[in-house]
């Protein structure tokens, strides 16, 4: 089998993953998700990685679950899924992840994009959970990450309904933090990446855990681990050297110390 997933770098601390089975506008099967879920494992463990982009193609970021695998499997073969451990998986990535996104962005696209800590998105894509029209819903974290990016409401009605919604309303949503022209998405997103991948990385680790945590605990706890974090930063080289270029006005090099 020819493999489903493009890597390439990493460059300037970037690593680029691109979903490509475009027979089947990316759609997400078993072996396409272990892989993706083998090679962020691995690029959690290389300190040349700073930042990971995961892109599609123009036509889709990634329009679903493989239905045909999936009209495979019975209950007991749902309970067993190996996809349940992929999603886990990549769900534990530390390190950010940048989702640039062109066209279709439904049902597992949709909950994979919403892994990533940035999303871009081409003028031109089209975010759903269209999984209720299959007699479903959805089982990748949908129902649970699209609230928190979206809000009750508009989560609602798009499960329940199973009607996308524009880049542009998912940009007045919360759901991407920018809209670009399709042919730009994976360029934007990569620079974006670059620019997070040049600062310090205990310090964006810290941050991204810290930014984290403001989604799952209450604000007292939240502020806690902040604080925290922000008083282990006092400790690093890195942060001797980002005052110090900033004192003699030039450009930090961050090594991770």
């Amino acid at each position: 089998m020819p493999n489903q997933l493009i890597v390439e770098g990493p460059q300037q601390g970037v690593l680029r993953l691109t979903l490509h089975r475009p027979e089947v506008l990316n759609a997400l099967n078993t072996a396409l998700l272990g892989e993706l879920a083998e090679t962020l494992a691995a690029a959690e463990d290389d300190a040349e990685v700073r930042a990971v982009v995961i892109t599609g193609s123009q036509r889709a970021f990634a329009a679903g679950a493989d239905i045909k695998e999936m009209a495979e499997r019975d209950l007991v073969g749902m309970l067993e899924d190996p996809r349940q451990r992929h999603w886990a998986s990549i769900a534990r990535f530390g390190k950010p992840l940048i989702a640039a996104v062109n066209g279709f962005c439904l049902g597992g696209g949709c909950e994979l994009a919403m892994h990533a800590d940035i999303l871009i998105a081409g003028e031109n894509a089209k975010f759903g959970q269209p999984e209720i029209n299959l007699g479903i819903m959805p089982g990748a974290g949908g129902t649970q990450r699209l609230v928190r990016a979206v809000g009750k409401a508009l989560a609602t009605q798009m499960v329940l309904t199973g009607e996308p919604i524009s880049a542009r309303r998912a940009l007045e949503a919360g759901l991407v933090s920018e809209i670009t022209q399709p042919e730009l998405t994976v360029e934007r997103a990569t620079a974006v990446a670059e620019s997070i991948a040049a600062k310090a990385p205990l310090a964006v680790r810290l941050a991204r855990e810290a930014l984290h945590k403001a989604q799952d605990t209450d604000l007292a706890t939240g502020l806690r681990f902040e604080r925290h974090a922000f008083t282990l930063l006092a400790g690093t080289e890195d942060r001797e050297e980002g005052i110090r270029a900033f004192q003699e006005k030039r450009p930090a090099t961050f090594n991770g110390h």
